[in-house]
């Protein structure tokens, strides 16, 4: 069938094709009676997944030379979308409220351009077939009335609610969190129709709304039972029998280094000073795939799943905890099984040789990252007593670890230093504290050896020619990096060869602006200008890294890429890979690939909605406070400020009523009209907490600094009042509504003052 497809495909393809007929594409590929109906299967296989399309004269052809879009559709809750093209090198479709034709947020479509698109306004189109639903349920707050209900979606970007017939509710309350199953899917001037299915609870009950959001990713915490049963037949120690043919390493002295609350102990690292003055440095990492074998209950549901997820309170794994916290799991002072890969280093950073091999090994320690970093930076006399005897490993990993970022960063290596937050819950899930998460020593040690670990294995799968799944981060696209040389341009810098950029001109450009006041704002227009990393089966190179092989395979409890990469490795090392393998997983991997970097790509929203969420409902606490911040970015509709524990609000330029403020967009500040008062990215300002909105988890601030004004220039305010009561968005709505304006300004001109919250 395969074949048959590829084949129908190709011919599709050709410059010199005409949409056929049913009839007539068999005639021309020969295609007998006998054959019809599996070449219609075909087909219509063809047609679900979006690569070919049948007109509504039943001619085939291919989408592209149709002037149609396939793609995904991104919703806007103001009720329009952008289809988001399969091609990475096309421009986003803009959809009006209008056309979208019954099609939802993050469904795959088909849309035909109405109006291309100029200079830089996007193209203009409309859905013609939904190719596939992505929302067969939805989350959100129950209303009702009288005679019928309806559900309000959490997820802003499907703007319409769920209607619900009366007989549906299933015991459904106003004011809770539910999912409602899609029974009718939407129509033109028509909203969906559901069903409730779950009652998760009522919106402001604990633990509700980690639990919305994990059911609005789809993310199951429950394991099929098949599954469960599988992991739980496995015993939890290494039998003599199950180290037949692996290298013994059970007596090299080794540590696991990992955060505090970390379970699934993946990788543990060994060092050693050989006699010529290199370092031989080991990464041994869990042989997941001994227990997780191919197309098993196991296999099946952690494809399914992809990777790990971590969200702010908890961790969804991709294996049963039996095998994440047990028997996979890197526990010290007893046996486990490996994969492990030595590596010898001279000096200069160079991996002179490498081995890598099943083994079995017994880790020491169960190290932590801030242990670590007591015992090589404070010297802290009863850790560094109590782990006496592993001193010496600690600091040769500190010497490793410089000459590798050295080696990493000579070669152009792109090295962001963005903060992270670390969000402290107590036992009911309420935050109790937000603070900058500090990368150590500790972690630095970690992250080099992987990276370097992870480099070795790649180069060594590529050159065996071998079917494999690389970590690739694709070159900027041309127009981007032409658009970011601009931007930093109006900041009076320059990137070196824009025509041919070298991820190295990046990282001069950051370590120029490093301690500016522009470096945030600078740093992350420069990482949205890069394309995003994925996997795939093709090595293409990692342009943030520098380099030009790369893999994920130190990580196989959480995340699938690296597990198939274990599993492939297994083949090759035992002998037991042949062509007829090989064929299987070339045609495979690519699905695959993609398939991981779709799941990587929900978990990271869903991870971040959690933390949105709960960095909201702290700040909602502050409500009416005043803090200082830092001017992080600046928009068209406001500017972002950043305070010291990392949380950004956004103040509303309709919110900045002592002057009227224009926007300049070369170089990104704010200006009053009258006043000539500028707000620049990196300023400090002083915010009032006006509003942490939890359902939205959005945190608005606005100035402290003109709160504490007691008079006004009456004029020059009544004119900021009429140009504002004017001004209109993008969209042709009002800025913000007459009343809102109203009542603040007329306070102003009354000479009344504002209530102290």
């Amino acid at each position: 069938m395969e074949e048959r497809k590829e084949k129908i495909l190709e011919f599709i393809k050709e410059d010199a094709y005409k949409p056929l007929l049913f009839e007539e594409l068999a005639g021309v590929l020969d295609v007998p009676s006998s054959d019809f109906e599996l070449f219609r299967q075909a087909l219509d296989d063809l047609e679900d997944h979006g690569l070919i399309f049948k007109t509504h004269r039943n001619r085939y052809g291919v989408p592209e030379r149709m002037n149609l879009i396939v793609g995904r559709l991104q919703g806007n809750e103001r009720g329009y979308g952008f289809v988001i093209p399969d091609d990475e090198d096309a421009d986003d479709i803009f959809i009006s409220a209008d056309s979208l034709n019954g099609a939802m947020n993050n469904d795959r479509v088909i849309a035909r351009i109405s109006k291309k698109g100029i200079t830089d306004k996007r193209a203009e189109g409309e859905i013609i077939r939904i190719i596939h639903r992505a929302n067969s349920t939805i989350v959100g707050t129950f209303d009702s009335s009288r005679y019928f209900g309806f559900v309000v979606p959490d997820d802003k970007r499907i703007s319409s609610d769920v209607f619900i017939s009366k007989d549906e509710f299933n015991g459904a309350k106003p004011g809770q969190k539910v999912v409602a199953e899609i029974l009718k899917w939407p129509e033109q001037r028509r909203n969906a129709e559901g069903r409730i299915i779950e009652i998760l609870g009522g919106k402001d009950d604990v633990g509700t709304d980690i639990l919305s959001i994990i059911r609005t990713y789809d993310l199951n915490e429950e394991f099929p039972e098949e599954v469960v049963k599988q992991a739980e037949a496995f015993k939890d120690i290494v039998s003599e029998d199950m180290t037949k043919g692996r290298r013994n390493l059970r007596k090299l002295r080794m540590v696991t280094i990992d955060g505090e609350d970390a379970k699934d102990l993946d990788d543990a690292v060994s060092v050693e000073k050989m006699p010529d003055g290199n370092i031989r440095l080991g990464v041994h990492i869990a042989d997941v795939s001994h227990y997780v074998t191919e197309n098993s209950p196991l296999d099946t549901e952690a494809l399914k799943r992809g990777t790990s997820v971590y969200l702010v309170d908890r961790v969804i794994p991709m294996l049963p905890r039996k095998l994440s916290n047990g028997i996979c799991s890197l526990n010290p002072k007893v046996d486990r099984l490996a994969f492990s890969v030595f590596m010898d280093i001279d000096n200069a950073g160079k991996v002179l040789n490498h081995e890598i091999f099943e083994s079995v090994i017994n880790i020491d320690e169960r190290m932590t990252y801030t242990n670590v970093y007591k015992i090589l930076v404070e010297k802290d006399p009863e850790l560094m007593e109590r782990y006496d005897y592993l001193l010496g490993d600690f600091k040769l990993m500190e010497e490793l670890e410089i000459i590798l970022r050295k080696k990493r960063m000579s070669r152009g290596a792109i090295d962001f230093d963005f903060e992270e937050a670390k969000i402290i819950l107590d036992e009911k899930g309420k935050p109790q504290q937000i603070k900058r998460y500090e990368m150590t020593i500790a972690n630095k040690i970690i992250e080099e050896f992987m990276l370097a670990c992870n480099e070795t294995v790649a180069e060594h799968f590529y050159w065996l020619n071998a079917p494999f799944v690389y970590r690739i981060h694709e070159d900027p696209d041309m127009e981007k990096i032409e658009a970011f040389s601009e931007f930093i341009h109006n900041f009076g810098y320059h990137l070196k060869g824009v025509s041919k950029v070298h991820p190295r001109a990046y990282q001069e450009l950051l370590e120029k602006i490093k301690g500016s006041k522009e470096e945030r704002i600078i740093s992350t227009v420069m990482l949205r200008s890069m394309s995003k990393a994925r996997y795939s089966s093709k090595s293409e190179g990692h342009f943030g890294l520098a380099a030009n092989y790369y893999c994920h395979f130190t990580s196989p409890i959480r995340r699938y890429p690296d597990l198939i990469i274990h599993r492939i490795m297994k083949e090759y090392i035992n002998g037991k890979m042949n062509d007829s393998k090989e064929e299987v997983l070339n045609k495979k991997l690519p699905d695959i690939a993609k398939h991981c970097s779709d799941r990587e790509r929900v978990a990271e929203v869903a991870e971040r909605d959690t933390e949105d969420l709960k960095k909201t409902e702290y700040m909602k606490a502050f409500e009416g406070e005043v803090f200082k911040g830092i001017i992080a970015n600046v928009t068209s509709f406001g500017m972002f400020v950043e305070l010291d524990n990392t949380i950004e609000g956004l103040v509303k330029m309709s919110n900045m009523e002592d002057d009227y403020y224009i926007f300049n967009d070369k170089q990104y500040c704010l200006i009053g009209e009258r006043t000539k008062k500028t707000f620049r990215i990196g300023d400090a300002v002083t915010v009032r907490i006006a509003r942490a909105d939890i359902p939205t988890r959005q945190i608005d601030f606005v100035l402290g600094e003109q709160e504490k004004e007691e008079t006004e220039d009456t004029e020059g305010t009544k004119e900021i009042y009429l140009r504002k009561i004017k001004d209109v968005d993008m969209q042709g709505k009002p800025a913000r509504k007459k009343k809102s304006i109203d009542s603040k300004v007329k306070r102003k001109i009354t000479g009344q003052k504002r209530r102290r919250v």
